[in-house]
């Protein structure tokens, strides 16, 4: 069950949890046609601080122009509504979820001159994939769905109604006990998780999907930084379902995985069945920064 806060940022003001409310003719709601982030603020040791809080909201803003939609506010009042967002709930840590939306107006198709919405909301919200998710690892099952193709659907926007797809695919495979779906393109590579951009180890080397036909993640281009700075061999080269059954390790990344080990794939044990050293590695590096320990990467912070 959601945690509710306090406040929700609206179109320049806050409002109480309870109200912030839309109506049930919203166009966005009838049609998907929004954009969104997710984004965290994590306690470290200097203070509460927001992960790549400029990224996100630059990702937000080019999701909405791919979709079309004109942002009535700019970066800036964005970011600060944001930093706002999780002071005014008194919040340490927490996750944080800007949407851009389709107002109440026109029906069908064409929204015509719906006005264009935004709110902003914060939550306190642990681990995403389960409470020992981070630790031991999570069981994944190849979905029956296919992930998008690049012209159905423009990949690179964070768009509401994209992730049908992946609801899909969750209740699929948490039907069959599984805790989270791996998708492939529509060639049968392996493209993304619901959530979550897919790493695999194999032969000591890194590899990732290219951004051909996934979201361009966050997370996931932290996940590559830390690796160069450690000397771990990095590819970004598409690969199948069965190299990622022999891989030596698998992770997914992702604003609310984090990152992730995956130990088991289509009833397959990955590796030894347990998180591997490159895992455990970029694992540590990447909370090092995000708790604030590592001052190399102070930058990726935004304090509240």
């Amino acid at each position: 069950m959601l945690q509710t806060s306090e406040k929700i940022w609206m179109d320049g003001k806050f409002v109480a949890w309870a109200d912030a409310q839309v109506h049930v003719l919203t166009h966005s709601l009838h049609y998907g046609l929004a954009a969104f982030e997710g984004i965290r603020c994590y306690k470290g040791k200097s203070g509460s601080a927001i992960f790549r809080l400029p990224e996100h909201v630059d990702r937000l803003f080019e999701s909405a122009h791919i979709g079309l939609i004109e942002m009535p506010f700019d970066r800036k009042q964005i970011s600060e509504a944001i930093v706002e967002t999780v002071r005014v709930n008194r919040l340490e840590a927490c996750y944080i979820r800007p949407l851009v939306y389709i107002g109440y107006g026109a029906m069908g198709l064409y929204p015509a001159e719906n006005p264009i919405k935004v709110s902003i909301a914060a939550w306190k919200w642990g681990t995403y994939l389960g409470d020992e998710a981070l630790s031991k690892g999570i069981r994944a099952r190849v979905s029956s769905f296919t992930r998008h193709h690049v012209n159905v659907s423009m990949t690179r926007g964070k768009i509401s109604g994209y992730y049908v797809n992946s609801i899909l695919a969750k209740r699929e495979v948490k039907a069959d006990g599984y805790d989270e779906a791996i998708m492939l393109d529509p060639e049968g590579y392996v493209a993304e998780g619901t959530g979550e951009n897919v790493f695999i180890v194999r032969r000591g080397v890194l590899k990732t999907t290219p951004l051909t036909s996934i979201l361009e993640g966050i997370t996931r281009n932290s996940i590559i930084q830390l690796a160069k700075e450690r000397n771990i061999p990095v590819v970004e080269e598409r690969f199948t379902r069965d190299e990622m059954y022999v891989a030596e390790e698998v992770f997914v990344t992702g604003t609310a995985a984090e990152l992730t080990p995956v130990t088991e794939i289509d009833q397959r044990r990955i590796g030894s069945g347990k998180p591997g050293p490159i895992t455990q590695t970029l694992q540590k590096a990447f909370f090092d920064v995000v708790g604030g320990t590592d001052s190399a990467h102070r930058q990726w912070l935004t304090s509240v």
